[in-house]
């Protein structure tokens, strides 16, 4: 995705916008919805961004538990839980991005 289209992955969206999008759970995912559904059980290690600045995205495993490691680009490990969103925060000074688990 451009940077110039970084919009389309702001947190505020309108019924236009690109909604929803549901990927494989893989080693390295490439998200380009600002909430992104996961299916199966692969290990993730890397995400790449889809803009260089800043940003919020939301993934949320529909089919159970994805481990997160550390092994890429996240700061830190993490188990997702069924149908709980979790929100990565990256950090472009970085190159990385935080967890923060919705509860």
């Amino acid at each position: 995705m451009s940077n110039l289209n970084f919009q389309e992955i702001s947190s505020v969206q309108n019924i236009a916008g690109a909604g929803v999008r549901t990927i494989a759970s893989a080693t390295s995912i490439s998200p380009t919805t600002p909430l992104t559904k996961l299916t199966g059980a692969v290990a993730l290690a890397t995400v790449v961004p889809p803009v260089d600045g800043v940003h919020c995205l939301y993934l949320v495993s529909t089919d159970g538990v994805i481990v997160i490691g550390t092994g890429g680009n996240i700061l830190v490990g993490y188990s997702t839980v069924q149908n709980r969103p979790i929100m990565l925060i990256y950090d472009p000074l970085q190159g990385k991005y935080y967890i923060n688990a919705v509860v």
